[in-house]
């Protein structure tokens, strides 16, 4: 078995690579959308087909990163994520940036972040620093959004998209060299009794309220993180704030989630996860309230920003760690990947939907009001979760 620090590290770099390139995406619409001559809920609607199948594929990537490992995995992911981007930059209709973009880089994701990784460090890391553990690899991916997006805003200015895809391809690829780092087949993790059949696991999980409510409210989550990261900056352009304040606020946001995702994994090895997730939702809520009802300027977006990214991933490590703590960890890839397909669900309707409503009223209005309504559900929705371990766990 590899040491856990070797798998934490590797495994924090490739989601730092692979969440950092996907993060940037958003700066693509304005040049994009005008290369293209497309409008701007057609180019949503890449965007929401690559979230869409970042999360249809994720419970079968999930399966198999539980029965082979994770490195092969990540390995081939990144591959075809790096293609993926080669395409998108090659392409000139809408169809072909639907099918490049949106069902190749989707479904390679699916790959090479959080779900594949985590299961992979979750397997190495004893259940007390499993939260913490997860939060720092949850940071990468803060990290790279807050190194890669002011990259690739510089290389869009300078280079223009072509060229920029084509770099960021090769910032992708980089994570297949690091898929060693969290390579092995898993194995049964001591204190779970036998390897339980994976469809003994999968009618467990389905049957259980709290993996419900947890999905649930998963997908609240994928809708304000797919919202704002496409078409935030866009929005901010509309209030003649210009182009490049898009990427110091998307930065920014991966800054401050470097320390949300840490400190957000820190707390869930000693408070309750359900309650800290009820309350980083309702904060969100909050926050969006606070921006909206102020005079939209440079000062208030970023600290809007820095809010809304000490909140951004917390979720992560917060939910995977629950499941792990009421399932074990033996599917952990396969039953995150399930739960991260509602996230994806939410991202999908979050990216397309708000570019749709945009095409049709002119503004961002709707989009800001439902994202406002779902923070609210999501707050109640975690507050009935049982987080004790199930039946199968439990000493006799």
């Amino acid at each position: 078995m590899k040491r856990p620090a070797v798998v934490i590290v590797c495994g924090a770099l490739i989601v730092t690579l692979a969440m950092g390139v996907r993060q940037t995406f958003g700066l693509f619409l304005p040049e994009m959308s005008a290369a293209l001559d497309i409008g701007r809920g057609t180019f949503g609607l890449a965007l929401a087909i690559q979230n869409l199948l970042f999360g249809l594929v994720q419970p079968f990537v999930g399966a198999i990163a539980d029965r082979h490992g994770a490195g092969r995995v990540v390995a081939v992911g990144a591959l075809v994520y790096a293609l993926g981007l080669i395409g998108a930059a090659m392409t000139g209709s809408a169809l072909g940036l639907h099918i490049t973009f949106g069902v190749i880089v989707g479904m390679a994701q699916s790959a090479t972040t959080f779900v594949v990784v985590l299961g992979a460090v979750g397997r190495v890391v004893p259940e007390a620093q499993r939260s913490l553990a997860f939060g720092m690899v949850t940071a990468g991916g803060s990290l790279g959004q807050f190194l890669v997006v002011p990259a690739g805003q510089m290389l869009l200015g300078d280079f223009g998209y072509r060229t920029a895809l084509m770099v960021l391809a090769g910032v992708v690829a980089v994570a297949a060299a690091l898929s060693v780092g969290v390579a092995g087949k898993p194995q049964p993790a001591r204190g779970e009794g036998p390897d339980q059949p994976l469809g003994s696991a999968l009618a467990e999980a389905a049957s259980n309220r709290s993996f419900q409510l947890l999905t649930a409210g998963f997908f609240v989550c994928g809708f304000h993180i797919a919202f704002i990261a496409t078409h935030f900056p866009a929005y901010l352009a509309d209030k003649g704030l210009g182009a490049s304040i898009g990427a110091t606020v998307l930065a920014l946001v991966g800054l401050f989630n470097i320390f949300g995702s840490y400190v957000f994994g820190l707390w869930g090895d000693h408070a309750p996860k359900k309650l800290l997730l009820s309350g980083l939702y309702a904060a969100r809520g909050l926050i969006i309230v606070v921006y909206l009802l102020l005079p939209v300027s440079p000062a208030s977006t970023l600290v809007f920003a820095a809010a809304m990214g000490f909140l951004w991933l917390g979720t992560v490590p917060l939910t995977s760690g629950l499941i792990g703590q009421i399932f074990g960890v033996r599917y952990l890839s396969m039953l995150y990947g399930i739960v991260f397909l509602s996230h994806q669900v939410g991202s999908f309707f979050g990216a397309w939907l708000s570019g749709a409503l945009y095409d049709l009223s002119g503004s961002y209005d709707a989009a800001w009001g439902a994202s406002i309504a779902l923070a609210v559900i999501a707050a109640l929705l975690h507050l009935p979760i049982r987080a004790v371990p199930v039946a199968r766990l439990q000493p006799a």
